[in-house]
C-alpha cells in the first residue's frame, strides 16, 4: 500500500473535476447539447462528458504506468495494461460518434454497434486474456481452448458494453452505477492478488467522482455514450483479466433486468419519467418498460416522493444489496 498509488487517482479525479467545466462551455458552443427529459422545462444540458472521464481515466493509468516502471522496476502486466487502455478508448470512441449522430434520430444501427464493439475487443483476444478454464457443478474443471478468447471474450465485451448503456436517463445514475460496479470488482481484484487491475478501476472510480459534482441532479453535463460505453467495457475485461467472471455477471443482475423490461417494449420505450410541476415524476407509460419506471411505482406505492434523485438512490440500493448477495454467494468460490 505504496502512498504514491494515490498520486494516479487524484491526478484522475482533479482532471475531471476541472477540465469539465470547460467541456461544458464548449459542448453548448458547439452545439453538443440534448434535452433534461425528466424536468418540465426541459432545459438543455451539454452532452458527452464522458469524453473528460476518460481522459482522466488514461492519464492515471499512464502514471500508474510510469509508477511502475521507473519507481518499481518491473514491466508486468504492461501488455494486459494497455490491451485495455486501447479497448475502452475504442470503445470511448464508437460511444463519441453514436452521440454525435443522435440518439433521439436512433445513433448507430444496433448491427454496427454490435460489430464496433466486437473489434474494441481485438486487444483483449490478441493478447490471449484471462483463462479459458471453466468450472462447473459436478464436472469440474473444463478448458474452453480458443473458444474463450474467440467467442466468449467479444461476447461478454459486447454483453456488458450494450447493457451498461440501457440503464440511464436519470442524474447522476450512470456515473453512480460505475462507481458502485467498479468499486465492488477493485475490492474482488485486491482479495484476489491483482491489485494491479484494482487500480485500474480506482482511476476510474475518481473521475467518475469528479464528473458526479457536475452531473448529479441537478446535471450540467451528461455522460453520453462516450462514458456508458468505456465504463460497460472497462467491467468486462476487469471480469476477463481478473477471472472472475462468475461474480462480475451476478453483480451484472440489475442490467440483466434492464434489458428484459427494455426488450418487453423492443427497445423503442424511454427509461424517463413523466415530469410533474411539484418536481416529482409519474409513469410515462401504462407498463413497465425499466427499472426506472419500477423505482417510480415502488416509491409512489410506499408513499415516498417519486423524485428523480430518490429513483436514483433506489437503483443504488438495490445494486449494493444484488453485490451483497453476489458476494455471500459466490464469494468463497473466486476469493482465496
Amino acid at each position: 500500500m505504496d502512498p504514491l498509488l494515490f498520486i494516479p487517482l487524484v491526478v484522475s479525479f482533479l482532471i475531471s473535476l476541472f477540465f469539465l467545466p470547460y467541456w461544458i462551455k464548449k459542448a453548448k458552443q458547439t452545439g453538443i447539447i440534448w434535452k433534461d427529459m425528466n424536468k418540465l422545462n426541459q432545459q438543455p444540458v451539454a452532452g458527452s462528458g464522458g469524453l473528460i472521464v476518460v481522459l482522466a481515466f488514461i492519464v492515471g493509468i499512464f502514471i500508474f504506468v510510469a509508477y511502475r516502471t521507473f519507481y518499481l522496476d518491473t514491466d508486468m502486466h504492461a501488455v494486459e495494461i494497455f490491451a485495455t487502455i486501447s479497448s475502452v478508448l475504442l470503445l470511448a470512441g464508437i460511444g463519441l460518434v453514436d452521440d454525435l449522430l443522435g440518439w433521439r434520430s436512433g445513433g448507430l444501427t444496433i448491427r454496427s454497434r454490435i460489430i464496433l464493439i466486437i473489434l474494441a475487443s481485438v486487444p483483449l483476444i490478441v493478447i490471449n486474456a484471462g483463462r479459458s478454464e471453466i468450472s462447473l457443478p459436478l464436472v469440474g474443471a473444463i478448458s474452453l481452448g480458443q473458444i474463450y478468447p474467440l467467442i466468449l471474450i467479444p461476447l461478454g465485451i459486447v454483453g456488458a458494453t450494450t447493457t451498461f448503456n440501457i440503464l440511464a436517463g436519470f442524474n447522476g445514475l450512470e456515473a453512480g452505477q460505475g462507481v458502485i460496479l467498479l468499486s465492488a470488482l477493485s475490492l474482488v481484484a485486491f482479495l484476489t492478488g491483482n491489485s494491479w487491475l484494482a487500480i485500474i478501476a480506482l482511476c476510474m472510480i475518481a473521475a467518475l467522482l469528479g464528473f458526479m459534482t457536475y452531473n448529479f441532479y441537478p446535471a450540467r453535463v451528461f455522460p453520453g455514450d462516450s462514458l456508458t460505453y468505456a465504463v460497460g467495457g472497462l467491467i468486462a475485461i476487469m471480469a476477463i483479466l481478473g477471472n472472475f467472471e462468475k461474480l462480475a455477471i451476478t453483480f451484472y443482475i440489475p442490467y440483466i433486468i434492464e434489458a428484459v423490461l427494455k426488450s418487453r417494449g423492443r427497445l423503442v420505450k424511454y427509461s424517463f419519467g413523466k415530469p410533474n410541476e411539484n418536481g416529482t415524476l409519474d409513469l410515462r407509460y401504462n407498463k413497465i418498460y425499466s427499472l426506472n419506471h419500477v423505482g417510480i411505482y415502488l416509491l409512489k406505492k410506499i408513499g415516498v416522493p417519486a423524485t428523480e434523485k430518490n429513483v436514483v438512490y433506489l437503483i443504488w440500493a438495490f445494486q449494493i444489496v444484488v453485490i451483497v448477495i453476489a458476494f455471500l454467494l459466490f464469494g468463497r468460490s473466486v476469493l482465496p
